[in-house]
């Protein structure tokens, strides 16, 4: 069976065209995956939530961003207890490589 070279050629650019997508989602040590995209946006909502939800930390003002399973706090809170209640509750979340304080004591 003789392929034509009209047909071999869409194949071939179907092909690198498939080969692009694939690279295209491949995280590298600056940018993430869009795996890890999707599991940072979960990581960040169970931090917020854990934060929102713990009966310590009355504070709305704390900022949560996930790069890479790293939790980066951000914001104003009232007292230095409420920085390390934060960072401990961040913590404890699955999927919380380490966590990054930029919290500021207002």
């Amino acid at each position: 069976m003789m392929i034509s070279k009209t047909s071999l050629m869409v194949r071939l650019l179907i092909v690198t065209l498939l080969s692009l997508l694939v690279i295209g989602c491949a995280g590298s040590r600056t940018s993430e995956s869009t795996g890890e995209y999707f599991d940072d946006t979960v990581t960040s909502s169970k931090v917020r939530t854990a934060i929102l939800s713990d009966v310590g930390l009355k504070v709305f003002q704390i900022s949560v961003e996930t790069f890479k399973g790293v939790v980066q706090l951000s914001g104003f809170v009232d007292s230095e207890a409420t920085i390390k209640r934060a960072i401990d509750v961040a913590r404890k979340v699955k999927g919380v490589k380490s966590v990054n304080n930029s919290l500021i004591v207002k």
